[in-house]
């Protein structure tokens, strides 16, 4: 069974507060990390219940792996959503720091 899950628009990174957000419908989801020698902490993703089961966290999730790879770091997936979204995903598996 495929699941056809729209695909979020307007990923946004804040450097400065270490979190990967988007806007949808009206609700804010967010992938916060902390970075240190090269190397991405995932600490916290959140996707408010009212826009859940959308596959909002994976796309925030693929977004900051993605840029972690262009940017060469590795990833410690802290946060138990990540670790399971890397588990479930080998094609991260060179990222695991």
């Amino acid at each position: 069974m495929t699941l056809n899950t729209p695909t979020v628009t307007g990923i946004e990174h804040d450097a400065a507060a270490h979190r990967f957000q988007t806007v949808v419908d009206g609700q804010r989801a967010v992938l916060d990390y902390q970075l240190d020698a090269g190397v991405m902490v995932i600490t916290h993703t959140g996707v408010p219940q009212a826009i859940g089961g959308r596959g909002i966290a994976a796309q925030l999730t693929r977004y900051a792996l993605d840029h972690a790879r262009a940017a060469g770091w590795k990833v410690v997936p802290a946060c138990t959503y990540a670790a399971t979204f890397m588990q479930r995903h080998g094609e991260y598996a060179d990222l695991l720091g």
